[in-house]
């Protein structure tokens, strides 16, 4: 039988980028197959930066709140970055709330199993709060891309308002990732696919090795590899065709799977 509903879905930006202007280009894609609920993260919902009280749990009842709101039982998450890390906490949280889960480069999978060289990384990533304002974008952006690859120019004019916030956010997020570690145990059992988008221009030890790492975790695990993508031209906004593609084919396998498990 043919699907008439709309798909649920829950989509996370990432930390700087608000979530509209994110996924405007994805969802002229997917049209009017999906009932979106489009949600920028808890830490810029307030006048305080980072809430007081921050932690990822935050973004995780954000989205269940979104979700309840909607009358979503059971959902599509996608989340990018810190909308990423934020997904991967709801699934090990409320994994029975979804259908399917999509990451896009997420911004953090706990300790368990990280390589040295990814460790490595996150070192440098502690250091960008203490920059100057004028640095820390910078040396943001160069953490995340592969030896070699140069960082996307900055646009024409002036920065958006919302920038000074998402300068502030940086280091609330840090702390809120090194403060959480998600339940293994929960996602070992996690019987819906998940999908990953991976970069091919991004610095090979961080979300690749990310990447590897989840791929042992969860038992339905599929990894895309955009291979002229890196985290600041992300799929989900300069290849949203192929991306919608995947993504319809992910959220149809999620259907008849649980049919199958249904029957």
């Amino acid at each position: 039988m043919a699907r008439t509903d709309p798909w649920p879905v829950v989509l996370l930006p990432g930390g700087i980028l608000p979530a509209q202007p994110a996924y405007q280009a994805l969802l002229a894609e997917l049209g009017n197959d999906v009932d979106a609920r489009v949600k920028d993260l808890e830490m810029y919902l307030g006048e305080a930066i980072p809430p007081s009280g921050y932690s990822l749990q935050t973004e995780v009842e954000g989205i269940r709140r979104v979700a309840d709101d909607a009358g979503f039982e059971t959902f599509h998450l996608v989340g990018y970055s810190a909308g990423g890390a934020s997904s991967l906490a709801f699934a090990s949280r409320y994994p029975e709330r979804l259908r399917s889960l999509t990451l896009m480069e997420p911004a953090w999978a706990g300790r368990t199993g990280q390589t040295p060289e990814e460790a490595a990384v996150f070192d440098r990533f502690r250091a960008i709060p203490e920059l100057s304002p004028d640095g820390i974008m910078p040396a943001f952006v160069r953490t995340q891309l592969a030896p070699g690859i140069e960082p996307p120019p900055p646009p024409p004019g002036p920065p958006p308002s919302w920038m000074p916030s998402r300068l502030k956010g940086i280091g609330g997020f840090m702390a809120a990732f090194e403060a959480f570690e998600p339940d293994f145990n929960v996602l070992r059992r996690f019987d819906r696919p998940v999908y990953f988008a991976l970069g091919g221009r991004g610095n090979p030890d961080l979300y690749a090795r990310m990447a590897a790492r989840l791929r042992e975790v969860f038992p339905d695990f599929t990894l895309d590899v955009y291979e002229d993508r890196h985290h600041f031209d992300p799929p989900h906004r300069v290849e949203p065709a192929r991306l919608a593609a995947a993504l319809r084919q992910l959220w149809t396998r999620a259907a008849s799977t649980q049919q199958e498990t249904m029957a």
